[in-house]
């Protein structure tokens, strides 16, 4: 005779410890999670610095333009994201945060000199782009008039900002 659904099955024997809860780590606590891929791309890690370096250059730059000061924690912020965004794509790699507060430093350096183009330009009859390109040794040297120690700590501050920004992000 044919049966139109198969037997019931036995339950099978479970033992005292398993009771369908996921596997037990040490002393009854779940077992810890896989550890995630370690990321180590330096070339993505160096586009990412470039990138954020060139905007925020120019972020910079138009805030000393419109300011006519430079702002300290601008710079700051310059620094931890370029170092951020190195470190976030790149990984741990351990050159990145070298790299970031170098990048980092001439991002500020851009930074100044386009807003000194931009404050310049709002008094003269040229461009922007006229001054930042044509006549750069002369934005330049207006640049290294207006220097002081003020400007390069805040050179050092965003390489510092950088540096640990590109630690801070792989971690």
């Amino acid at each position: 005779m044919s049966q139109s659904f198969p037997p019931p099955q036995q339950p099978q024997q479970q033992g005292p410890f398993d009771q369908g809860q996921p596997p037990q780590g040490g002393f009854g606590y779940p077992a810890a999670p896989p550890a995630a891929p370690v990321r180590n791309n330096f070339a993505l890690g160096l586009i990412a610095a470039v990138v954020a370096a060139v905007v925020t250059a120019g972020v910079y730059g138009a805030i000393i333009g419109a300011t006519k000061h430079e702002i300290g924690y601008a710079a700051v912020g310059v620094g931890f994201l370029v170092g951020f965004a190195a470190g976030k794509v790149g990984g741990r790699n351990p050159a990145l945060p070298v790299l970031g507060a170098v990048l980092s430093l001439v991002a500020v350096y851009f930074g100044q000199l386009l807003g000194e183009a931009i404050i310049a330009s709002k008094a003269l009859p040229v461009t922007v782009s006229e001054l930042f390109f044509d006549h750069f040794s002369l934005l330049n040297e207006g640049w290294k008039a207006d220097a002081d120690p003020l400007t390069f700590l805040f050179f050092a501050v965003a390489a510092v900002a950088a540096f640990s920004g590109a630690k801070k992000a792989a971690a």
